[in-house]
């Protein structure tokens, strides 16, 4: 039986830095110096995803997170991957956790993807969730059968030893498509796991469910409930195939809040858009998408249990703010990514008209290499815009790199300076707004530009 969570525990973010510093001292000294960087000189990181990349010169640091009443963390080495990196995580939750949960809308959604879904979509779901499960090196996709009783016993295992039903257990995998998990490897570390768990284990799990990730990502909030401090904290990866549809895109947020599952359900599926789904690293949207958010209750606050309460004011826009922080380090740590791009589509026809103009440049091939190169054609971007066939006004579109106005009513400023235009290229933030002349409606998407780095992370995966 595990140990209940403690939400008293003393924690400092000391003992966060030593965790990383201990196991992965290359990794947290490149981190340290991070806080909005120039590039700096190529670094090999030591820490788990692959051996060999590089930090992301986007990175930035992981930040201290204190312990959230309700819940502990514990992590251990299963052997999914072949070299020395924990790569198992588990999440320990008081009686009484609620849950709800986004997930991947591909069609070829993968086992633990399944199991949550058909667990949180009863009439009960989500009302009593005592453990989180996450592995990474083996996304348990595409294996049939095999890999769904994998899920199943992992979950029935995991059950057995935290004293709740299975039902109870949420999962989640990240790797290698086409393997079935090995959930033998999983059970045999549970005793570690339960020795291991502590409040204060968030640095550790963001650096355990990582695969070409090049850093660590975490966010933390506060807020107040009638009076009543809440904190929500939160961990993700993902650094390739990103494009969530609900990327190898794992996220996972709690909060001791009280909370009931169909307001959380309520609060994840509205930011999710803005956030998670507002992002883009190279297009490609994966089989095993989860962001799962969770709420103990151990804050003390009073119990939130319907969805138009305007105590939740403060709170939503404190989860905004996490999942949005979070939503962002995915595309600083896109494979090979040097530059950091915001892209704003204003004067749309409707806010879907918008995204769907935002993500055509966002996506583009031609427009993020173009970026890599510290080129500024804005013609590629004339291109992504045009090739949509939504609702555009030719002769009213108008674009900007920056402050640096590039064309105006449907031409080539008159005030065009390409020098100036070229140094703001060469900025590791860009911001691109478009104003296709349509409408009032808006939408903004984050995305990275697209090197020689991201084929070689991707020619050299498997291996």
């Amino acid at each position: 039986m595990s140990r209940p969570p403690e939400a008293g525990r003393a924690s400092t973010g000391q003992k966060i830095e030593q965790a990383i510093e201990k196991a992965f001292d290359p990794l947290a000294t490149a981190l340290k110096r991070a806080t909005t960087p120039p590039p700096p000189k190529p670094l090999t990181s030591a820490a788990p995803g692959k051996p060999g990349l590089e930090i992301s010169p986007l990175a930035v640091p992981f930040p201290t997170i204190p312990p959230i009443g309700g819940v502990e963390i514990a992590t251990a080495r299963a052997g999914f991957y072949k070299h020395e990196r924990d790569d198992l995580v588990v999440f320990s939750f008081a009686r009484g956790t609620t849950c709800a949960g986004v997930f991947t809308r591909h069609k070829i959604g993968s086992a633990p993807v399944d199991w949550c879904k058909r667990q949180l979509d009863t009439a009960e779901g989500g009302q009593d969730v005592r453990a989180l499960v996450v592995n990474a090196g083996c996304a348990n996709a595409f294996t049939g059968k095999a890999g769904a009783d994998a899920a199943r016993r992992t979950a029935s295992e995991v059950a057995k030893r935290f004293g709740c039903r299975q039902r109870d257990v949420m999962l989640a995998s990240t790797g290698v498509i086409g393997v079935v998990l090995d959930d033998r490897k999983i059970v045999a570390r549970m005793p570690d796991i339960e020795a291991g768990l502590d409040a204060d284990g968030w640095a550790r799990a963001g650096l355990a469910i990582m695969t070409t990730d090049t850093f660590p990502k975490g966010s933390y909030a506060e807020c107040e409930i009638e009076g009543r401090k809440v904190r929500i904290a939160g961990i993700a990866k993902g650094s390739g195939m990103i494009a969530p549809d609900m990327a190898t895109m794992l996220g996972f947020i709690v909060t001791d809040a009280a909370i009931a599952p169909p307001v959380l359900r309520a609060l994840l599926g509205l930011h999710v858009r803005t956030t998670f789904n507002s992002v883009t690293v190279d297009g490609d949207t994966s089989t095993n998408d989860t962001c799962l958010l969770f709420a103990t209750g151990a804050s003390g606050a009073p119990r939130i249990g319907r969805v138009g309460d305007r105590r939740l004011k403060e709170f939503s826009a404190a989860l905004d703010k996490v999942m949005l922080d979070l939503a962002h380090q995915l595309v600083r740590d896109g494979e090979g990514a040097t530059k950091f791009v915001k892209v704003t589509v204003d004067g749309a026809a409707s806010p879907a008209s918008a995204r769907k103009l935002a993500k055509s440049i966002a996506d583009s091939p031609l427009v993020k290499t173009a970026l890599a190169g510290e080129d500024a054609n804005w013609g590629r971007v004339v291109m992504a815009v045009g090739k949509t066939e939504e609702p555009v006004d030719r002769d009213s579109l108008a674009i900007r790199f920056g402050p640096h106005v590039a064309a105006i009513d449907g031409a080539p400023a008159p005030n065009y300076d390409e020098a100036k235009m070229s140094a703001y290229m060469k900025n590791a933030e860009i911001d691109i707004t478009v104003d296709v002349g349509s409408g009032r409606a808006s939408a903004t998407v984050w995305t990275c530009d697209l090197t020689k780095r991201y084929v070689e992370i991707n020619g050299d995966y498997r291996s």
